[in-house]
């Protein structure tokens, strides 16, 4: 798992500089939002945030901070899903769809007992993974793969049925973040 790729395609995938009136992140380039580059300390204009500042926050805040690099080990595509859904819902929000899927697809706790969905990687949600890839075998990551996804398509038609403005942005939603 090669997160420099990834956050290459995600910083594709976002675009340079944008500031759509209905979207609540305000300005954004590179797909980081203003209030996410304050944070991290730059001061300047959004137009000129630099893409190295977005590469290092992406990084940071989207893959070594979650834990999503302990992921890839057990499971490549799980990890590179986590961290685009990250991307766009936040990190925890990425977590809790892996953590619900996990919960969904132990066979009523035969495979193993329920997670509690704390929306963190940590040893026993790692673990969990690994039991799960072990009993399913490389079939199963493309299973939870799919069910994570469904979770995803299904808050983002929420998100667009409780606030109206985001149906504009429920197609490319579908479109770039689904399968």
């Amino acid at each position: 798992m090669d997160i420099d790729i990834l956050i290459d395609e995600v910083i594709a995938r976002e675009g340079g500089y944008s500031n759509h009136p209905t979207d609540r992140g305000g300005p954004t380039r590179w797909g980081i939002t203003q209030a996410v580059a304050r944070a991290h300390g730059f001061a300047g204009s959004m137009c000129d945030f630099p893409r190295a500042d977005a590469v290092a926050i992406y990084r940071a805040r989207y893959w070594d901070g979650p834990k999503f690099a302990f992921v890839a080990e057990l499971a490549p595509r799980i990890a590179a899903e986590l961290f685009d859904t990250g991307v766009n819902m936040g990190p925890a929000v990425a977590t809790g769809f892996l953590q619900r899927a996990l919960n969904a697809l132990n066979r009523n706790g035969r495979d193993f007992a329920d997670l509690a969905v704390d929306r963190r990687i940590g040893p026993r949600t790692l673990a969990t993974l690994g039991e799960f890839i072990e009993s399913r075998g490389r079939n199963g990551e493309t299973v939870l793969l799919k069910a994570m996804e469904a979770l995803q398509g299904a808050r983002y038609i929420d998100l667009a049925e409780s606030r109206p403005a985001n149906e504009a942005f429920l197609y490319g939603w579908l479109a770039n973040r689904i399968g």
